[in-house]
């Protein structure tokens, strides 16, 4: 499944039943949650990367995209919006973009 798969049917949970769907129920508990659970995910994530698990590191990371895109769904923060601020970015340094902030 690709990002933009994942972020379409994350995008169709939205109006889901929340009995039916745990993107849909995760999205009913509001951002506060959804961005609770991305942290958890994406520390869950950074613990794989320290042990050098591969398998483990990769579903983790798995984990944390999928909580990453819900938690930006809930604040109707959109991949393409995500994708457009990666190409404004493309022809900076990261050194230059950072001290742009």
């Amino acid at each position: 499944m690709s990002l933009s798969e994942l972020a379409a049917t994350i995008e169709a949970r939205k109006s889901a039943d929340p009995d039916s769907s745990w993107t849909s129920k995760l999205l009913a508990k509001g951002p506060e949650k959804c961005a609770e659970k991305f942290g958890e995910e994406a520390v869950e994530a950074i613990i794989e990367a320290v042990k050098g698990d591969r398998a483990k590191l990769t579903a983790e990371a798995a984990d944390a995209l999928y909580h990453l895109l819900v938690m930006c769904a809930a604040r109707d923060v959109t991949l393409a919006d995500i994708e457009a601020e990666l190409t404004a970015r493309q022809n900076q340094s990261g050194i230059s973009e950072k001290a742009s902030r």
